[in-house]
């Protein structure tokens, strides 16, 4: 069984460009600001044979426990509680500071084997600070440059030589790294929406800040993983949690709130936004979090907007439903304003439901699993024809020009999402209108609602139409 390992620390002594380190991609947000981190975040690591799975955490400060900096404190204590390891790191160029030594008797009282780590010792002066380590008591310190990836040997041997003591066995083999945790794409046709699944189902929760993502995160896997509050923004890194429900295996993702463009001006929420739209491209099903009170806002509109061009598939939650008083009218006026201003994602469920009271849970994965199965359906070529046939008798293409355009059949070329190609003559002049009545003469007929549906005009080349060099 591989070991699992927490890094802590106090604020900005690179901790989180350790986790990228070890796990070989950029995953968590890096700046020279302190405090960056707040949720703690696990990945797959390697280092030289050995894999682990590595846990970054936030800043450890001394701070009133009902402050947000207090629950930051309180996610980090629970990665201390559940890892079999610790990386306590130090910055070695500031030297072993009264921060570091109260957190490091936190460390110490925990229980748990602990391995000093002196960070930004490529210089003389770091160097020279990382011998201050031993005032801690917590033995010999490992000296590393995160950042330029020095002193990663001698940090494998300080964890093998420790290793006997959380009863893990250094492995030959690396595992196989998990595919959004890589950035990669995986294996898409690997997914079985039956009992037997073999690869999770990737679930994208996103949306405008505090409409309360983290929190219906928290009450989807039942339990205070995610760090929430009444401030807004809270959430920066993207965060993975696997989940099962219903014997089927699943991948959640809480991403950061996603403000208009031009009101983006940090540096830090223009990263998280970015991690959100990569958690995005990589999802499977995108449920769009809309808060109750004000649904269907110009934001709410461009995120819906992205997740169609991105080819999701897409669930609509209206969330803090237990607020709203008269429920029957406002949810016949936010089908209105859906129906109305998505028209590109016409039909897509549209679940009530709240976080904080764990209201309409299961009827939100249901439509997760629903619009799943629409996102991968595929229509047979003879009856994709038949349905065109009767479409084109009943209302044909206009003519271009005095000349007719002809549609001579349709096929579809792929799914997720479902994708047809058209072949014909003068399709280049088809109007955008004609391509419109066709997606949704497909979305009604085949039965793919709220499913983003592409076209491909595909027309023969003139053999006689030569163009001059």
């Amino acid at each position: 069984m591989a070991v699992s390992i927490a890094i802590v620390g106090r604020p900005n002594v690179g901790k989180s460009t350790l986790f990228n380190r070890l796990v070989g991609r950029k995953l968590a947000i890096v700046d020279d600001r302190p405090g960056v981190t707040r949720d703690r975040r696990e990945g797959d690591a390697r280092l030289g044979n050995l894999t682990f799975k590595v846990i970054d955490t936030a800043g450890l400060e001394v701070a009133d426990d009902a402050s947000l900096a207090g629950r930051m404190r309180a996610q980090t204590e629970a990665a201390i509680a559940e890892c079999d390891l610790i990386l306590f790191m130090f910055d070695a160029r500031v030297g072993v500071t009264p921060a570091d030594e109260h957190f490091a008797e936190v460390a110490r009282r925990s229980g748990k084997p602990v391995i000093p780590v002196a960070n930004k010792t490529e210089s003389r002066t770091g160097f020279q600070g990382a011998y201050e380590a031993y005032s801690l008591g917590l033995g010999d310190p490992v000296p590393i440059s995160a950042e330029h990836g020095e002193g990663m040997a001698d940090l494998a041997e300080a964890i093998v030589a420790i290793a006997p003591a959380t009863g893990y066995e250094p492995e030959e083999e690396v595992a196989e790294t998990d595919a959004i945790v890589s950035g990669e794409e995986g294996e898409e046709e690997a997914i079985d929406l039956g009992a037997g699944v073999i690869r999770p189902l990737r679930v994208a929760i996103i949306g405008r800040p505090n409409a309360g993502k983290s929190t219906l995160v928290n009450a989807l896997i039942g339990h205070d993983r995610m760090l929430t509050g009444p401030e807004a923004g809270i959430t920066r890194d993207t965060i993975s949690v696997d989940w099962t429900w219903r014997d089927k295996r699943i991948k959640l993702f809480d991403t950061a709130g996603m403000r208009k463009k031009a009101r983006i001006e940090d540096k830090l929420e223009k990263l998280s936004v970015s991690d959100g739209l990569r958690a995005v491209r990589f999802a499977e099903v995108v449920v769009l979090l809309l808060d109750s009170a004000t649904p269907f806002e110009k934001q709410d509109l461009q995120i819906a907007d992205l997740v169609e061009r991105e080819g999701r598939a897409v669930v609509i939650g209206l969330n803090k439903w237990d607020l709203v008083e008269d429920r029957h009218k406002a949810l016949a006026s936010a089908r209105e304003m859906f129906e109305r201003l998505l028209p590109q994602l016409r039909g897509a469920p549209v679940v009530t439901l709240s976080g904080l009271s764990e209201q309409g849970l299961d009827r939100l994965m249901d439509a997760a699993f629903r619009a799943f199965a629409t996102w991968n359906r595929r229509v047979p070529t003879a009856r994709l024809n038949r349905w065109l046939g009767g479409v084109l008798e009943h209302h044909p293409p206009p003519a271009v020009s005095g000349r007719r355009i002809k549609i001579r059949y349709m096929t579809q070329v792929k799914t997720r999402p479902p994708h047809f190609a058209i072949f014909g003559n003068q399709l280049d002049a088809l109007p955008d209108s004609f391509q419109r009545y066709l997606v949704n003469g497909l979305r009604e007929t085949f039965d793919m609602p709220g499913v983003p549906i592409r076209l491909s005009l595909r027309s023969p080349k003139n053999p006689f139409d030569r163009k001059k060099k």
